[in-house]
């Protein structure tokens, strides 16, 4: 892969069709190699950098959303509650991820369809016709209610192919969808531009010159 990343650039640049660069380049949707193309296109690395700074302003982030009113104040109210007693480090990722699209007048169920009671099979049929969808199921006999919990199964479909399953949370899948973005350089989901923006330029701390105000503004908060 490290040999072929030249022509595989130019073929991104190209545009191509993701069912066809998938079938060409198969080798490419996998956790480790897509954190290796981050790594080649970036210079950094893509999953540890990402939690490291999730974890690390989670409390900042925590303080800025309290600070939020109306409609959103209160979903993300509701959302922290369910990680304030949960020891689980992927509930309080998910959460915080949650609530920041929140925050940023966003929802990340826009992006991540959720299954209960189904096969993993029927997920991945459903939602094979969506452009850019992550997908989890619930294990059975997990009663859990909100984000995190046991999954079956986590997976990612981009432009009706299933691209990557067996992740380990909500939080992982966001970053390898952000990973495959910058690698396959596709647009950040419509409905969730900002939350992507604030991944990158926050999180990532990448191409941070130009945040749009609303980034800036949650940046700024950030930093008192």
């Amino acid at each position: 892969m490290q040999h072929t990343f030249s022509l595989r650039r130019q073929e991104v640049l190209q545009e191509p069709k993701i069912p066809e660069f998938f079938n060409k380049w198969p080798a490419l949707f996998d956790v480790i190699e897509i954190n290796l193309e981050f790594m080649r296109l970036t210079t950094v690395p893509l999953t540890s950098t990402f939690l490291r700074e999730l974890d690390r302003l989670t409390g900042d982030l925590i303080r800025v959303f309290n600070t939020k009113g109306g409609a959103a104040g209160e979903k993300n109210g509701a959302m922290m509650a369910k990680m304030e007693n949960n020891q689980d480090i992927n509930v309080r990722r998910d959460c915080v991820l949650r609530c920041l699209s929140i925050y940023l007048c966003e929802d990340l169920d826009t992006l991540v369809k959720e299954y209960v009671d189904i096969e993993c099979s029927e997920a991945e049929a459903d939602v094979a016709g969506t452009t850019m969808a992550i997908y989890t199921v619930q294990a059975e006999g997990d009663d859990h209610d909100g984000p995190g919990g046991l999954f079956a199964d986590v997976g990612m479909v981009l432009e009706g192919v299933k691209v990557l399953n067996n992740l380990k949370s909500i939080n992982h899948a966001c970053v390898m969808l952000y990973g495959l973005i910058y690698a396959l350089n596709l647009s950040y989901p419509k409905n969730l531009k900002y939350t992507f923006e604030a991944y990158q330029k926050i999180l990532m701390d990448l191409e941070s010159s130009k945040p749009s105000p609303k980034v800036r503004a949650l940046k700024l908060k950030l930093l008192r």
